[in-house]
């Protein structure tokens, strides 16, 4: 140990009380995205034909655009989708971290002593927000969750904290 009572090597880490990654859900794979494609593509190509020959040639340019910007708007949900969060929690310290779907990450590191959950309810939907609150500051955490996941998460969460509030147990040996 060191003056300040903080391990400086990770030859023991603490064993982690609580760990979790939230990523956004997405409910269509590669396989459903390719699908649903080729049948818009499919029911756009038989539209414009159709246009094509009725001499209303300039519709079929718009439908071959409509198939190019949904193309390119699926991309973006799916980039997106890269985007997680990762909270693990040990009996000395919370950590939270943040990955952009760029890949960009910011983590803070907190006293769970000193953390609280807080959370933003509305009467008819549930849990709205969940902020980690330490010191003055406060975090969004779970923001891509629905509130019924919420709900499960921050339970599991506050008993993280408070097991982590609590201290390490030591079990004697006989």
């Amino acid at each position: 140990m060191t003056s300040d009572n903080t391990r400086r090597d990770n030859a023991f880490p603490e064993p982690a009380i609580f760990s979790a990654v939230i990523t956004p859900h997405r409910s269509l794979g590669s396989t459903g995205f390719l699908i649903l494609m080729l049948a818009i593509g499919g029911l756009s190509f038989a539209s414009g034909m159709v246009f094509l020959l009725l001499g209303a040639w300039p519709v079929f340019g718009f439908l071959g655009l409509d198939v190019v910007l949904i193309y390119v708007a699926f991309r973006a949900n799916f980039r997106a989708a890269r985007a997680y969060e990762e909270v693990v929690i040990t009996s000395s310290e919370l950590t939270l971290r943040k990955v952009n779907p760029r890949g960009r990450v910011r983590q803070w590191t907190l006293n769970p002593l000193w953390v609280r959950l807080e959370r933003i309810v509305h009467d008819e939907f549930g849990i709205e927000r969940l902020f980690l609150v330490s010191r003055g500051r406060r975090l969004s955490i779970a923001s891509c969750l629905s509130p019924d996941e919420k709900a499960s998460f921050a339970k599991a969460l506050s008993s993280a904290l408070g097991e982590a509030k609590r201290g390490p147990t030591r079990t004697a040996l006989e």
